[in-house]
């Protein structure tokens, strides 16, 4: 099949490439990028007029939750989430039930993915068995399988002997290790930021150095292993700053640190937990407006590379508890563009190619992904974006499964129309 897409605004921060081009699809691959290209026999043309071209976004944190909890996501529903949010990829994390913690889970999440997919999936597989801080997984196995990463995300791994040897696996086999960075002596019972806040309404807090300790001890035995280590949800300023001052002394000190965070990090403090509404309680929390500032630093200059959804369905009999006892975690995949857009973009604070690049290419080079870029050869997926569209988020036209977002009713800006899975085309509905 051939598609060619004229007349929009091509942006791939791989090329550093920002112009008016037309491109030519062929057989799942892009066959030609160039100005005012011929249609050929049998193309179907694709209008961009007014519209940014960009690579497939790819979103390296998702949970999918099978196996397991079907209720509240399959690998069909998350994946046509994630296609109708402008992404092409997702990287799903091991926290299913029972843990990706082997090659027989693995192998059914590709497979599970093969067959009822509606874009690229790759998994990630734990670091310890069942995820339970004690015993490292068969690495190699897990790997020769498809992880194409390690992480016990949902837990930090306690012990500091086993996050080490880890490290230094991770290192043998040249896979990065995603660290979810969070002390659980420091925070036990929390279930928000600690502060005012918390104080006033009466919940146990989880405070920033709580993250900030497991961030420091992270990246110090990285650089003893020589490992590739990446900071998963940075939430707070002080995060922020050792992941700064770790790349400061990168090439001195051999230490590999890259860093993401979440657009409701970026776009919501703990007065949004004030109402008590359910869908607020994340983990790690949402934190203070200077934290909120620090992280849009970090994204603007550099230090965190990335922007990940964390999306984390649950139905809506379990956020319907009370607050402590409601599990932690929102939806993403269809939000975490405009939130970009709206938060980052529209907003002054980044450029539309910098943002651009921590959704493409910047993930897929930390996962050593051949996604992210519209060169001539690659994959042809392909997301198509309306920057000045706007809409109130209306969750009725969520494909997740799963409902939980604070992020219904508010009014968004920007938006995906199209995207293209290796060549095949679907439509965006916002």
């Amino acid at each position: 099949m051939k598609l060619l897409i004229h007349g929009g605004r091509v942006i791939d921060p791989s090329q550093k490439l920002d112009k008016m081009l037309d491109i030519l699809v062929e057989n799942g691959h892009i066959a030609q990028l160039a100005s005012n290209i011929n249609p050929t026999a049998g193309a179907k043309l694709v209008s961009a007029q007014g519209k940014l071209v960009v690579p497939g976004l790819i979103d390296m944190h998702t949970h999918l939750r099978e196996p397991g909890r079907e209720d509240e996501e399959t690998i069909s529903s998350g994946t046509k989430a994630a296609v109708n949010g402008g992404i092409t990829t997702v990287v799903c994390m091991a926290n299913t039930n029972p843990v990706n913690d082997n090659q027989a889970v693995t192998e059914f999440i590709y497979s599970q993915a093969k067959k009822t997919g509606y874009c690229n999936v790759y998994a990630v597989g734990s670091i310890t068995k069942g995820q339970q801080g004690k015993l490292l997984v068969e690495m190699g196995e897990l790997k020769a399988a498809g992880a194409v990463a390690y992480s016990d995300d949902g837990c930090s791994v306690k012990n500091t002997e086993v996050m080490r040897r880890a490290l230094e696996y991770a290192s043998m086999l040249d896979m990065p290790l995603i660290c979810h960075c969070q002390d659980d002596d420091l925070a036990p019972q929390g279930v928000m930021h600690e502060g005012l806040i918390s104080t006033m309404l009466g919940l146990e807090g989880m405070p920033a150095l709580a993250e900030e300790t497991m961030v420091a001890r992270d990246i110090s035995l990285a650089a003893l292993a020589g490992a590739r280590v990446h900071i998963a949800h940075v939430s707070t300023a002080g995060s922020v700053e050792l992941v700064r001052q770790a790349k400061a002394r990168a090439k001195a000190m051999g230490i590999k640190v890259s860093a993401e965070a979440a657009p409701h990090h970026f776009s919501l403090t703990h007065e949004a937990v004030r109402n008590f509404d359910t869908n607020t309680k994340v983990n790690p929390p949402l934190r203070t407006a200077e934290d909120v500032a620090a992280i849009i630093e970090g994204l603007k200059d550099g230090v965190i590379d990335v922007i990940a959804s964390d999306h984390a369905p649950h139905t809506s009999a379990e956020k319907e508890a009370e607050y402590n006892y409601a599990p932690f975690g929102m939806i993403g995949l269809e939000t975490m563009l405009p939130l970009a857009l709206t938060k980052l973009v529209h907003s002054g604070a980044m450029q539309l190619m910098d943002v651009i690049a921590k959704l493409t290419i910047n993930p897929a080079r930390i996962l050593g992904l051949d996604k992210g870029t519209l060169t001539v050869g690659a994959d042809a997926d392909i997301t198509i974006i309306d920057l000045d569209k706007r809409f109130t988020l209306d969750i009725a036209k969520s494909k997740s499964k799963s409902k939980n977002t604070p992020f219904k009713g508010v009014e968004l800006q920007g938006a995906p129309v199209m995207t293209l899975v290796a060549g095949k085309l679907n439509t965006s509905e916002y």
